[in-house]
């Protein structure tokens, strides 16, 4: 059932404790990594002097990286084998700084061997992401032969990079309940989808070859509205017959044309309607209704989970006549991983629907229930209340969660890092929240909460112990350098560099005050794992613009003002469009002539970011485990990849399993 090792492993180690240990230790030591994980931001890039680009990285690294294109940097740092770099450097001493003597890679000198140490370092500590498909338990070819397609009706309204995720999950779930069950344990009766969404995941469970009960928890109801209409489209539950009166209809339709439209007038005399005409438009009608549940009569009511949180249960729905399976909505904001407010509401509908159900919904409702929670991309803190519904449940026997949008993560041992919106007006209780602990978020365990800080060891203050991540850091733990292309690098290092020089217009311009001046090295950049930016500028956010505006850094200072002035109307909105109205084309073109030099240098930064928080990353996935291992009664615990890190690099599943002495009996 569970992996020969508990964690995917970089090949340099051997077992689990050693690996941990180490990257903890590199994660809590290393000045550089710090720095380029939380130390810096890259709107500080053209408003700090001296650089940020000369204040992190070394003399010896920087004039290395200005001879190399960005791209051989890009693919040194990623695909590059480091180990061949080892005895070159025997050969030539210093190879960096004297061209005469250096033996040359790529037509130029070879990298730093300091650079080449940091970025096997990194490598060292990520994660391996290989991942082997699983053969389905219930049909298809032997291993290492290729699966039968997901049916077409199933993956209706997946792209590509979903039905590979729907597919390889499903059969993994699948084949996970029946090695449960095997190993010994009881069987699991349902599954619990936390932030179903669509629920494709679970459409496809509960459809042939698996047949399994699904309960998709979504706090959206225009998820579920959505959700719902591809079951029927997929045509894996009945469509609900409404019959009409096509005499009353016919009234109705002409009442509602009046009310829209007023009367007809005698140049445009009223229509006739025929029967045919009726009986399609009722026929459309009866299939809107059926499809959509927008209407408020057609949703069932929504009730008080207990603790004050709405919870609107759906009925369950039997998959078609072919297959077995359930799929029961529910309409839910999860805030924490207990579930009896949602089992509970759930029991209740159940036996006031006993009756009118069919007999196989109805025997699955009456059995009891014995749970795994599932969920594929749970963002932020959704995850970690999925691994607590193993602990707060007991009905809740398993878990398998995949994860993503870390910088959605809070902070449990620090004030949340959220890019709150400087253009609103002060409040009292942005400054409350701002200074709230957490409990739900990051680190879980106590391995991590409690871990000392190389350089605090003698220190009392709370900030001595405990590993931090800010957002800036959790934000690029969700980057996937080794999947980026040319093309998609040159447009993160475009977006980047336009937003950095906006930034700079900013200041000149007295939109935003200059950062304090320090003469910051980079180990005060780096310090604390993330505790903050010291001399940052404020932000202005700004988000996503139209692709038009990236053709030229005059389109995007227009696009971002536009934006600017349609997002908010305060006194500072207006400063913004106020003062750069008054700039013309050619100065905006001047300040990108100006600073264009220093756009390698920025992509530089951005990629050596990216890279280094693989590590952030393995540490947060890491986390997640210790917490399972913690625990007095979990019975195993891990995390594998899941899928291709080519199409899905959120690819790690944690699953934890329950000892069966501690389960529902």
């Amino acid at each position: 059932m569970a992996p020969s090792a508990p964690l995917p492993l970089p090949p340099e180690f051997k077992d689990a404790d050693s690996y941990v240990e180490s990257l903890l230790q590199f994660s809590t030591s290393c000045e550089l990594f710090q720095t380029l994980c939380g130390g810096v931001h890259i709107l500080d890039f053209f408003t700090r002097e001296p650089s940020l680009y000369s204040t992190v990285l070394p003399e010896s690294w920087r004039s290395w990286l200005e001879e190399r294109d960005i791209h051989d940097i890009l693919d040194f740092l990623m695909h590059e084998d480091l180990q061949k770099f080892a005895p070159l450097y025997k050969e030539a001493e210093q190879p960096w700084q004297t061209k005469e003597k250096a033996i040359p890679w790529r037509g130029g000198p070879l990298p730093p061997s300091s650079l080449v140490e940091y970025a096997k370092n990194i490598r060292k500590h990520c994660l391996a992401r290989e991942f082997k498909p699983r053969p389905s338990r219930h049909c298809g070819p032997p291993n290492g032969a290729k699966q039968p397609p997901m049916p077409r009706s199933i993956a209706i309204g997946m792209k590509p990079k979903k039905i590979h995720e729907v597919e390889n999950f499903a059969r993994y779930v699948d084949n996970l309940m029946d090695e449960i069950k095997e190993g010994g344990g009881r069987e699991l009766t349902h599954l619990v989808d936390f932030g179903s969404g669509q629920n494709y995941l679970g459409r496809a469970l509960a459809s042939q070859p698996y047949n399994r009960h699904i309960i998709a928890i979504e706090s959206k109801q225009l998820n579920i509205d959505g959700a719902r209409d591809y079951d029927r489209v997929a045509k894996i539950v009945k469509k609900e017959k409404i019959m009409r009166d096509k005499k009353q209809f016919r009234k109705e339709k002409a009442a509602r044309k009046f009310q829209e439209k007023g009367p007809q007038s005698k140049e445009e005399p009223e229509l006739e309607v025929s029967d045919a005409q009726i009986e399609s438009a009722a026929n459309s009608a009866q299939s809107q209704d059926s499809i959509s549940a927008s209407e408020p009569a057609s949703l069932p009511p929504i009730k008080d989970d207990g603790f004050g949180m709405p919870i609107r249960v759906y009925n369950p729905k039997k998959v078609s006549e072919e297959g077995q399976g359930t799929i029961q909505y529910v309409e839910h904001m999860i805030q924490d991983g207990n579930l009896s407010p949602v089992l509970r509401k759930i029991e209740e509908e159940e036996q006031n629907q006993r009756p009118e159900a069919s007999d196989a919904t109805s025997q699955v409702s009456a059995a009891p229930k014995n749970l795994m929670v599932i969920s594929l991309h749970s963002c932020g803190n959704l995850l970690h209340h999925g691994i607590r519904s193993l602990l707060l449940n007991p009905t809740v026997s398993a878990v398998a969660l995949i994860g993503c949008c870390y910088n959605l993560v809070t902070e449990r041992l620090g004030p949340p890092t959220y890019k709150l919106p400087t253009l609103r007006a002060a409040h009292p209780r942005l400054e409350k929240t701002s200074t709230a602990f957490d409990p739900h978020g990051f680190p879980m365990s106590d391995r991590l909460a409690t871990y000392p800080l190389p350089g605090h060891e003698d220190g009392e203050a709370e900030s001595s112990t405990g590993i931090r991540f800010n957002i800036t850091a959790r934000m690029m733990a969700v980057q996937a350098p080794q999947n980026w292309t040319k093309e998609e690098s040159e447009s993160f290092f475009t977006r980047h560099f336009f937003r950095a020089l906006l930034q700079r217009i900013f200041l000149d311009r007295g939109i935003i005050n200059p950062a304090a001046q320090s003469q910051n090295t980079a180990s005060e950049l780096g310090s604390g794992a993330g505790a903050g930016t010291p001399g940052g500028t404020e932000p202005i956010i700004i988000g996503s613009l139209r692709k038009a505006c990236y053709t030229s850094f005059t389109a995007y200072v227009r696009g971002a003002v536009s934006k600017i002035a349609q997002q908010d109307s305060t006194s500072r909105s207006t400063l913004i469009c106020d003062s750069i109205a008054a700039m013309t084309d050619a100065e905006i073109e001047d300040y990108e002539t100006r600073y264009y030099h220093r756009r390698k240098e920025l992509s530089v930064i951005w990629s050596l970011m990216a890279f280094s928080a693989g590590v952030v990353e393995a540490v947060i996935v890491v986390d997640r485990w210790l917490f399972l291992k913690e625990q007095p009664n979990i019975q195993l615990a891990w995390v594998e990849s899941v899928f291709d890190y080519m199409l899905s690099p959120r690819n790690l599943v944690v699953v934890g399993v329950k000892r069966e002495e501690d389960n529902l009996v």
